[in-house]
């Protein structure tokens, strides 16, 4: 036996006693670069078959019917369906929520960052009307300033807490209805709370229903009373019959010619809108800014929307306009209307589910990074 040969041996009864590798084969592999996969709370991948009640069903005839995803949506989602959550209330209180509108697991609080001041319980022992006032009718005599449809209710039918810590606001279509005011009902709710900070972040995880005659949104106003529309408006989340667009705006004039630069927006597509919770964040630094002897803001401050983290418009609080803390938040489904165009809603219920909502002292990665993202961040456009 050559010299070569025994050594080849004597590596081989090596690799047997000792459980080794031949060389090259121990050694790590490879890793591709590291890309850190963000999932906002109420947005972890599912694990598991739903079981028994919660498993997925076909809506009822004439319930909206979301679209499939897209197919790069498909590839990367699990094949699983999501888990459904416990949507059971007590006894005489409001309807399940359709199966095509519930939305995933609850978020969790994040760990770490800037320090919450206002987050509202979503306990289902305390009302809705605890932190939030109800709205209620039909907006007399232009519905709600649009022509809109609704109705809206403080009653239970239309926004509720779930027993798993959701805020449900839920619109309900019944054309045929023989009473008038049953026909489209809805809940519009402000806060009671006020922004309250001269700088802030307002953050909200939703599930926004999206359908033909359907207008969700989630915006901000002056805390009443205010002189619309001069005191200012800021949309962060909106979305029109369905079209899987958000609508970023900021407005502080009247819809004529002498006021068109006064309405600005910036328009993000979401294709998967109505499959998951999305992340809207508002941000304003605004402690820079003076107040003018009318009580009104010097204007200056700077604002910025984001989408899923991203920054999507950045603007200068307009002067004249309210004093940034004393502004409040609102969440409300219209229906018809202006703005869809004259499309009604087919028979139905549509559903914003509201995972978490918080006001923070600053916005996420602080205010290093907002500065960072304001010089990257396109500004509104006039409508």
């Amino acid at each position: 036996m050559s010299f070569l040969n025994q050594i080849k041996q004597k590596a081989e009864e090596l690799n047997r006693k000792h459980n080794l590798l031949p060389i090259g084969q121990n050694a790590p592999q490879q890793q591709p670069p590291y890309q850190q996969q963000q999932y906002y709370p109420g947005n972890q991948p599912y694990s598991s078959q739903p079981q028994g009640q919660g498993q997925w069903q076909q809506p009822p005839q004439g319930h909206w019917q979301s679209p499939p995803p897209p197919q790069w949506q498909q590839q990367q989602q699990s094949p699983l369906p999501p888990p459904q959550p416990n949507y059971s209330t007590r006894p005489g209180g409001p309807p399940p929520i359709p199966s095509h509108s519930r939305p995933p697991a609850s978020p969790s609080a994040e760990p770490s960052g800037p320090r919450v001041y206002w987050r509202p319980s979503f306990s289902p022992a305390i009302p809705v009307s605890q932190e939030f006032e109800h709205k209620q009718g039909h907006g007399e005599p232009w519905g709600w300033g649009n022509n809109e449809l609704e109705n809206y209710t403080a009653d239970a039918s239309n926004s509720f807490h779930t027993a798993d810590g959701k805020l449900i606001l839920r619109a309900v279509s019944r054309p045929q209805h023989p009473d008038p005011e049953a026909r489209y009902t809805s809940a519009r709710l402000v806060s009671r709370a006020t922004l309250g900070r001269r700088d802030g972040c307002l953050t909200a995880w939703l599930g926004l229903p999206c359908a033909e005659g359907v207008w969700p949104a989630f915006w901000c106003l002056p805390r009443e009373p205010f002189a619309w529309p001069h005191e200012g408006e800021i949309d962060i989340a909106e979305s029109w019959n369905g079209d899987c667009q958000n609508h970023s705006c900021l407005h502080w004039g009247f819809y004529n010619a002498e006021d068109a630069r006064k309405h600005l927006v910036r328009t993000t597509h979401i294709p998967d809108m109505p499959h998951r919770p999305v992340r809207y964040d508002f941000v304003w630094q605004c402690s820079g800014t003076g107040v003018r002897g009318d009580g009104k803001s010097e204007g200056g401050g700077r604002l910025m929307w984001y989408v899923d983290g991203r920054p999507v418009m950045k603007n200068l609080m307009p002067p004249g306009t309210r004093p940034i803390e004393d502004w409040t938040l609102l969440l409300n489904i219209a229906m018809g209307g202006n703005v869809c165009q004259g499309k009604n809603p087919r028979d139905g219920t549509y559903d914003m589910v509201v995972h978490n909502l918080q006001m923070s002292e600053a916005p996420e990665g602080g205010w290093s990074r907002f500065d960072n993202d304001w010089q990257h961040c396109v500004d509104g456009a006039v409508m």
